[in-house]
C-alpha cells in the first residue's frame, strides 16, 4: 500500500518530509510542490521512502532530535503505556506508586519527578500539568492507546522555538492516527490478574472517516496488597482530508481507580516485618479522570503551511499517599490526600513560508500558543481515605501565551542555519483558604535559539546548538506569604526559572542501513525551585550544571532484523558551594538500552529489549547511593493468518530484584521511637511475569 503526502519545499520540504515521512512505518509516495532554487528550474519531485525509519541527514537541526515510527513502536514490549516514551534514547520511564499514579522519569542527569522539564504532548495536548496538587509538571500517561500512535517524536534541549514551557531537558510529541489500515480487535491475559480487551476501528463516514477505539483493561501486579488497577478509555474522532489538508475532531475519555503500594524502607524488609512487595499503609491509592475535546486543522500549499489546534481538558484526581507512615502523627499515621481538579483550554497555531531571496533555500515560521487553566486543588491530612484536617485548599487561574519566530536558512549547499526567538508571559492568580496566600503575580521571559548545522559529507552531518529556555513554578509558590502548616513567614519563588543549553553533535549513514547520532551537552538552570505537593511549601534549590553526552544507533541489518543501541552519561552537580555536598540527588548518570526486533521469518516474529540505568547520588554529599537498575522485556508472536497473531510478552524475564526508583529520608515505622530514621526508600521492580494476547485485523 502506498500514500501520497503534499508537503512544501523547500526548505519547509525538509521539515514537511521529515514530519510526514517519519510518521509512516509502510513504503509510502511523498509528492511534493516544485522545488525552487535561486536561478534553477522548479522541478516536480517525488520521493519513495520503504521501511520503518527514513533519513534524518539533511533534515534534523540537531543531533538530539528523531522521529520513532509506528513499527518501532510496535515492537516494544511496554508494562505500562508511559514506557513507550523510553523509545527515546537516554529517556527513562520508571513508578514508585500504584498503576494509575503518573509515571517517573529520567533524562539527560534529570530526576524529573512526574514531568517537570520533559514536556510532552499527545495530539498537540499539553499533558504536563501546571500547579497541579501532587508536582509541577505532573503528566500523567495512562489514557494512551499505543495503538493509535502514528509515532513519536522527539527534542532534547532548549533549542527549539515552538517548545515552551517544561521543555528543557526534553520534548515528547505523540500523535494519534486519523484513520486506521484495518480494525483491530484484541484480548490478551496475564500473571498477576491482568485483563485487556481493545477494539478499534475507522470506516468511511460521510465525507471522511470515523475513528472509534474502546479499551478495558485490570492489572493487580505482583504486590501483597493488589493494585486492583482499572481502567476504562476511549476514543472517537472524525477527519477529513489527507495530512496537507484536512481536519479532525476528537473526544477522549479515560477512567480510572487503584490501590497503591507505595515506596518502603529497606529496613522494614531486612528485619522481615513485611515482604519487598508490600506496604506499609495498605489505604493508599486513588483515582482519576481524563476527559476531552479537540479538533486539529491543516492547509499547505507549495509554498505555504498553517496548523491550528485547540482543546479542552476536563480532569480530576484524588490521591492518597503515606512516605513518612507514623512520623507526624503516631496515632493516625502520616497519609495526606492531594485532589486536583481542572478544566484547560489551550490553542495553538503556526504558519510557514517560503522567503525568497535570502540564501539557497528559506523558510520562516511563526506560532502562537495559549492555555488557561482553572484549578482547584489542596493538601489534606487523611486516615485511611478520610480527612482530618486541611493543611490548605487552593483555587488557581493560571494563564499563558507564548510567541515565537523561527527561520531555516540554507546559505550554502553544505551550510544552514536554524535561528530563532520565543517570548512568553504568565499569570498565577491564587485564591487560598488563607488570605495571606492569596495573591496574583505576572512574569515574562524571552529565549533566543540557534542551530548552526554542516554538512553533509559522505552521508555525515555537523551541529552546534544553543539557546536558553524555561520552566514554570507553581502558582502557590508565586504567591506563598506564610508556611500553611507552620504559619511562619514564608519566601516567594521565581514564577519563571530560566534554563541554558550548549550542544555540539553529529549524525552519520556513512555504513548502509546503520544511522548513528552523538550528541555532547551542557545544561545550566539558575534554580531548581520546587513546590513540594506532599507539604504545601516551596524549597528554593540550587544553581545546577548538567554536562554529558548520547550516543544512538538504530541497525537495519536486513529486511528481517533491526537493532537499536543507545548509551548515554551525565555528570550533575550544583554550582554552588555548600556544606551539604554539590551532588543533585537522584540525578540519573549512566543509562543504556539495547533492542533487537526480528520480522518477515515466516509467520514468526519478536524482539527483545534490556534496558539499564546505573546508580544514582541519593544525598548531597554521595554518601548515600542508589544501586543500578536492569531489566529485560521481550515478545514472541506467530501470524496465524494475514488477519491473526497472536503474541506472549514477558517482563523482567530474568526476574531481577532491582528497584524501580529509590529515594533517602527519614520516616518512622509504627513503634519506633519518636524522630524517625532516616533510611532507603524503594519501589520494587515488577518480577517476572506474562501476557498473552490474541489480535484480529478486520
Amino acid at each position: 500500500m502506498k500514500k501520497s503526502i503534499h508537503c512544501i519545499h523547500p526548505p519547509g520540504a525538509l521539515r514537511a518530509i521529515s514530519t510526514a515521512v517519519q510518521a509512516l512505518s509502510i513504503a509510502s509516495a511523498v509528492t511534493c510542490a516544485p522545488a525552487v532554487r535561486a536561478g534553477g528550474e522548479q522541478t516536480l519531485e517525488t520521493v519513495v521512502i520503504t521501511g520503518s525509519t527514513s533519513s534524518p541527514v539533511g533534515v534534523a537541526d540537531s543531533a538530539s532530535v528523531g522521529t520513532v515510527t509506528k513499527k518501532q513502536l510496535n515492537a516494544r514490549t511496554v508494562y505500562r503505556p508511559g514506557e513507550l516514551l523510553e523509545a527515546a534514547p537516554g529517556l527513562v520511564v520508571s513508578q514508585h506508586s500504584g498503576e494509575g499514579k503518573a509515571n517517573q522519569f529520567y533524562l539527560r542527569g534529570f530526576n524529573l519527578d512526574h514531568g517537570t522539564d520533559l514536556r510532552t504532548t499527545v495530539d498537540g495536548m499539553l499533558v504536563n500539568q501546571r500547579s497541579h496538587a501532587h508536582g509541577q509538571g505532573w503528566t500523567d500517561l495512562n489514557f494512551l492507546i499505543p495503538e493509535l500512535a502514528t509515532g513519536l517524536e522527539y527534542k532534547k534541549g532548549p533549542y527549539f522555538a515552538s517548545e515552551g514551557d517544561f521543555s528543557s531537558a526534553g520534548a515528547v510529541s505523540i500523535k494519534y492516527a486519523d484513520r486506521l489500515d484495518q480494525g483491530i480487535a484484541s484480548v490478551g491475559f496475564g500473571e498477576n490478574g491482568f485483563r485487556r480487551v481493545l477494539l478499534a476501528d475507522s470506516p468511511a463516514f460521510g465525507n471522511g472517516h470515523l475513528l472509534y477505539a474502546i479499551e478495558g483493561l485490570g492489572n493487580d501486579g505482583p504486590f501483597e496488597q493488589p493494585d486492583r488497577y482499572h481502567k476504562v478509555n476511549g476514543v472517537l474522532r472524525y477527519s477529513e482530508g489527507d495530512a496537507a489538508n484536512g481536519f479532525n475532531l476528537t473526544g477522549m475519555l479515560y477512567r480510572a481507580h487503584w490501590n497503591a503500594t507505595d515506596q518502603i524502607p529497606q529496613r522494614a524488609v531486612n528485619a522481615g516485618l513485611i515482604d519487598r512487595f508490600d506496604a506499609i499503609d495498605l489505604t493508599d491509592g486513588g483515582s482519576a479522570h481524563r476527559y476531552s475535546l479537540s479538533s486539529g486543522w491543516r492547509h499547505s500549499t507549495e509554498t505555504t503551511n498553517t496548523q491550528f489546534n485547540a482543546y479542552l481538558v476536563d480532569t480530576r484526581l484524588a490521591l492518597f499517599s503515606n512516605f513518612t507512615y507514623n512520623l507526624d502523627d503516631e496515632v493516625r499515621g502520616d497519609q495526606f490526600a492531594q485532589p486536583d481538579r481542572r478544566r484547560t483550554v489551550g490553542v495553538n497555531a503556526s504558519h510557514s513560508w517560503y522567503q525568497p531571496g535570502l540564501g539557497l533555500d528559506s523558510q520562516n515560521t511563526i506560532g502562537a500558543q495559549f492555555q488557561n487553566d482553572n484549578i482547584f486543588n489542596g493538601l489534606l491530612s487523611t486516615q485511611a481515605r478520610r480527612t482530618v484536617s486541611t493543611t490548605r485548599r487552593d483555587h488557581i487561574v493560571e494563564t499563558s501565551l507564548g510567541l515565537y519566530a523561527e527561520n531555516a536558512t540554507r546559505w550554502l549547499p553544505w551550510f544552514r542555519t536554524v535561528a530563532g526567538v520565543r517570548g512568553d508571559t504568565y499569570r498565577f492568580d491564587v485564591n487560598s483558604d488563607n488570605d495571606a496566600n492569596s495573591d496574583s503575580t505576572t512574569a515574562g521571559i524571552v529565549n533566543p535559539k540557534l542551530a548552526l548545522i554542516f554538512g553533509p559529507w559522505s552521508r555525515t552531518e555537523f551541529y552546534v546548538n544553543a539557546g536558553s529556555g524555561f520552566h514554570s513554578n507553581d502558582a502557590r509558590g508565586a504567591n506563598i506569604t506564610v508556611d500553611p502548616k507552620s504559619g511562619d513567614p514564608a519566601d516567594k519563588v521565581t514564577p519563571l526559572v530560566r534554563s541554558k543549553g550548549y550542544e555540539v553533535g553529529m549524525r552519520t549513514e556513512l555504513l548502509p542501513g546503520l544511522q548513528t547520532s552523538l550528541a555532547l551537552y551542557q545544561l545550566d538552570f539558575n534554580s531548581e525551585l520546587l513546590f513540594v505537593g506532599d507539604a504545601g511549601t516551596t524549597e528554593a534549590g540550587r544553581p545546577s550544571r548538567r554536562i554529558g553526552f548520547e550516543l544512538a544507533n538504530y541497525y537495519r541489518l536486513s529486511d528481517w532484523l533491526t537493532v537499536d543501541a543507545d548509551v548515554a552519561y551525565a555528570r550533575a552537580r550544583f554550582r554552588d558551594d555548600d556544606a551539604s555536598g554539590r551532588r543533585i540527588p537522584g540525578s540519573v548518570e549512566g543509562v543504556a538500552s539495547l533492542a533487537v526486533a526480528v520480522d518477515n521469518i515466516g509467520p514468526w516474529f519478536g524482539a527483545l529489549q534490556l534496558r539499564y540505568f546505573g546508580p544514582r547520588p541519593l544525598l548531597e554529599d554521595n554518601s548515600v547511593r542508589s544501586k543500578s537498575t536492569a531489566s529485560l522485556n521481550g515478545r514472541i508472536g506467530y501470524k496465524l493468518s494475514p488477519t491473526m497473531k497472536i503474541e506472549l510478552e514477558g517482563y523482567n524475564l530474568t526476574n531481577r530484584k532491582d528497584s524501580a526508583i529509590d529515594y533517602y529520608y527519614g520516616s518512622r515505622l509504627p513503634g519506633e521511637a519518636a524522630g524517625g530514621t532516616d533510611d532507603i526508600h524503594f519501589h520494587p521492580l515488577e518480577s517476572r511475569s506474562f501476557r498473552l494476547s490474541l489480535i484480529v485485523y478486520f
